[in-house]
């Protein structure tokens, strides 16, 4: 086999271990209001699944507040269940034709409970990249049809990609753990 082959496998399985990395990363609080941590929550509405930004702007009222405005107010009470049934940390205010959302402010005991969530989910990617160089080592040792140069030349190459795709989880776990410990 190729190695571009190789590398198209990597970059698939790897981009879906950092895409559930960033979004469990997503889910951490960092003591202020962030659009980014309810955009992307699945509303069902009318029988079918849609994102919260599909449906709603949603505004920063203040440091600790975000506002949810429907963009159909009947849609209001499916909104304010599945932010609820996401599980954040936060008060939920339903104001008729918007929904409020109050973050409490962290203590710097809070905030290094979520530096720890945050690498114990860093690990788990790493653990995720270095299974997905495991696999495809084995099938680069499996493949009779490369040399034994050849196999040596595609597992460097695959190393270096899995390098790379750990540095780029290590640099989101870096901003996130910043912007955690800023008070």
């Amino acid at each position: 086999m190729e190695i571009d082959l190789y590398l198209m496998e990597l970059e698939e399985k790897a981009k879906k271990v950092i895409d559930n990395f960033d979004n469990q990363m997503q889910k951490i609080a960092v003591g202020r209001a962030n659009p980014n941590l309810i955009n992307k929550i699945k509303v069902d509405y009318y029988g079918s699944e849609m994102t919260l930004d599909e449906l709603a702007s949603i505004a920063i009222a203040t440091p600790l507040q975000l506002l949810v405005k429907p963009y159909d107010v009947g849609s209001t009470k499916e909104i304010e269940k599945a932010i609820k049934d996401y599980n954040l940390p936060i008060q939920i205010a339903n104001e008729g034709n918007q929904i409020r959302l109050t973050y409490p402010s962290m203590t710097t005991e809070k905030r290094k409970e979520m530096v720890k969530e945050l690498n114990h989910l860093t690990e788990h990617a790493r653990i995720g990249i270095r299974q997905i160089r495991q696999d495809i080592n084995k099938s680069i040792k499996n493949d009779k049809e490369l040399s034994e140069d050849l196999q040596k030349n595609y597992l460097d190459v695959i190393q270096k990609n899995i390098d790379s795709n750990i540095d780029k989880i290590n640099n989101l776990s870096s901003l996130k753990e910043k912007d955690l410990l800023t008070i």
